[in-house]
């Protein structure tokens, strides 16, 4: 299973009038400085503990898994990084061998007493037991527990009974260090593609005992990790600055675009023959709203930037670069990102969960009700596609050619279906009760933003027409995030990216991960079994049947109703080389210049 499920933040404000565009400042002098915008503020740098998109964007810089993927290739394709090759897999994929490369080193920090500290496989041992130490926060504990790493959720559970602190130093066949640089994973079970999860900085990036020993009270404020970029000023929810870290042993050049794709056959040719990274600072803004970060663009303060929404009519109409900035150079790339925007209900509430066949129906109705293509238009002016299902473009799995009942509203159904389950109006104030009488209310919580707000109005139109009262709770992205794996909240909308493998969209809805990634709480043991099924399947025409009656059932049971995948318009000023969105990892830091 892919470990690359990160949050983003589904918000934005609607733009107001504004006054004609000014002209670009020229890009600065000096060293290559690179000037963009996050959308979020970011949770923190300890790779446990966050789930976010904007702190994953940053671990990708500071930290390095063993693997990697190519930068051009499509699909993903995985590449060695700290390791010298991709892993040795055998045992039917139950045992996997990694090999580093000697030399590499993590930045410098006081942890290491003035000495240079050289990567070994012990550090890797240490970064995975770190998911099972119970005083560590962490909601993706999951992607290790699903594969059975053995020995290691025994050691949790004794810590956990005996309330003391987890063991790091005992050894377990899970994984363990065969040498200095050798280490070895021994799973419970077979997963063909849980080397994948090796690709991942932000689940399998290395971090040395020392530094988070040394800066326990605080480790998010603290990344020491061995790649291109270290944390040099930290501004919470304000201002991120990385430079480049002088420890770092730079990496050649290498990728290969898809035949016929010319954007990325031109990204090759910038890049051909280059030592990476090539920049010696990135410097991140955190601007929430749409409108302050589009005119940081305009006026010069960023280099590239995410076209709001909003503002894609203008910046972007028909798809392509609007005149007055093509004369201005800024170059556009399109892609519809390797994600899904959702909501979920969740499956513990006594109103809205549960598996009957009337609180099913509940469910479907109001995904029958609901108006997918109003919520795309209205929220996000058309930039993006209707969700079909839960698994997401560039995914194994995701099938262009299913068109699922969610795509278009479909309201007579939805109140047929209520009527049949005795969801009806008992008092006549136009409001449907349920079929015990009592009041019917569900509450849909989001972020406190214009887009939600518009969005609200959407649903809350919808809803009325068949007859359900909805309310809605607006909050803080961390609130809404701390609510949803705290499980109390009845409803609410969401955004996962993953990639490259659909086993991570079906694993939302896989009993035992409630409380981690599985947001609706859902849990049903007929999915569950099919959910391990294909997860054990190898790739091929049997897993991907598996995978379609996954994804039909969680239609079926609808815990989670899909609403669409966003198009993203990226749009970089005319000195800036190599910005290429990769469809499932954050991998342009390494790979951006600045050419003047």
């Amino acid at each position: 299973m892919s470990t690359l499920g990160r949050r983003p933040l589904l918000q934005g404000g609607l733009a107001a009038a504004v006054a004609p565009w000014a002209a670009a400042a020229p890009a600065p002098a000096g060293p290559k400085v690179l000037r963009m915008a996050l959308p979020t503020a970011e949770a923190g740098f300890d790779p446990p503990r966050v789930g976010d998109q904007s702190s994953f964007a940053v671990l990708g810089a500071i930290f390095e898994a063993p693997l990697t993927f190519d930068y051009l290739a499509r699909p993903a394709t995985l590449r060695p990084n700290t390791a010298v090759a991709l892993p040795e897999v055998s045992e039917n994929h139950t045992r996997l061998v990694v090999t580093l490369k000697p030399g590499i080193f993590f930045s410098d920090d006081p942890a290491f007493g003035g000495k240079p500290r050289e990567l070994v496989a012990q550090d890797y041992v240490y970064s995975v037991k770190r998911y099972y130490d119970p005083a560590v926060t962490t909601e993706r504990l999951y992607i290790f527990e699903n594969a059975k790493l053995l020995g290691l959720s025994e050691l949790r559970k004794a810590a956990i009974a005996g309330k003391t602190p987890f063991p790091y130093d005992v050894e377990v066949p899970g994984i363990r260090a065969l040498d200095r640089y050798r280490f070895e994973i021994r799973l419970g079970e077979p997963d063909p593609r849980f080397v994948l999860n090796l690709a991942a900085p932000s689940t399998f990036g290395a971090v040395a005992r020392e530094v988070i020993e040394r800066y326990a009270a605080d480790p998010m404020a603290h990344p020491v990790g061995t790649g291109p970029f270290r944390l040099a000023q930290w501004r919470r929810s304000s201002f991120i600055a990385l430079e480049r870290n002088p420890r770092f042993r730079g990496v050649r050049f290498e990728g290969t675009p898809a035949p016929g794709d010319t954007e990325a056959a031109a990204v090759a040719a910038q890049l051909a023959g280059q030592t990476l990274p090539r920049l010696d600072r990135v410097e991140l803004s955190i601007i929430v709203e749409d409108q302050p970060r589009w005119l940081a663009f305009e006026g010069g303060d960023l280099d590239a930037v995410v076209v709001p929404s909003p503002f894609a009519p203008r910046v972007v109409p028909g798809g392509r670069l609007a005149p007055y900035l093509a004369q201005q150079g800024v170059q556009l790339s399109r892609s519809v990102m390797s994600g899904v925007t959702f909501s979920f209900f969740n499956c513990e509430d006594p109103i809205v969960g549960g598996v009957t066949p009337a609180q099913v129906a509940l469910r479907r109705a109001i995904g029958l009700g609901c108006d997918n293509p109003a919520l795309l238009e209205h929220g996000f002016l058309g930039q993006g596609v209707v969700a079909q299902s839960m698994v997401a473009p560039f995914n194994t799995g995701y099938d262009p050619t299913l068109v699922s009942e969610v795509a278009r509203p479909a309201p007579a159904r939805a109140k047929a279906l209520l009527d049949l389950y005795g969801f009806v109006d008992r008092n006549g104030d136009g409001y449907r009760e349920r079929p015990d009488g009592s009041p019917l209310s569900i509450e849909l919580a989001a972020t406190a933003d214009q887009r939600s707000r518009l969005l609200a109005e959407v649903w809350e139109r919808r809803m009325t027409q068949i007859g359900l009262r909805f309310t809605f709770a607006f909050m803080p992205f961390p609130e809404l995030i701390r609510r949803t794996l705290a499980g109390s909240l009845q409803m609410s909308a969401m955004s996962w990216n993953n990639g490259p493998d659909g086993d991570f969209y079906l694993s939302l809805a896989y009993g035992p991960n409630a409380g981690q990634n599985n947001d609706a709480r859902f849990k049903l043991p007929a999915y569950d079994a099919l959910y391990l099924r294909q997860r054990a399947l190898p790739d091929g025409p049997e897993r991907l049947a598996a995978m379609a009656e996954a994804q039909r059932m969680m239609l079926a049971y609808m815990p989670y109703l899909p609403h669409l995948h966003q198009l993203i318009n990226d749009v970089s000023r005319p000195w800036v080389r190599g910005w290429l969105r990769h469809p499932v990892q954050e991998l342009r830091f390494l790979h951006a210049d600045i050419v003047r």
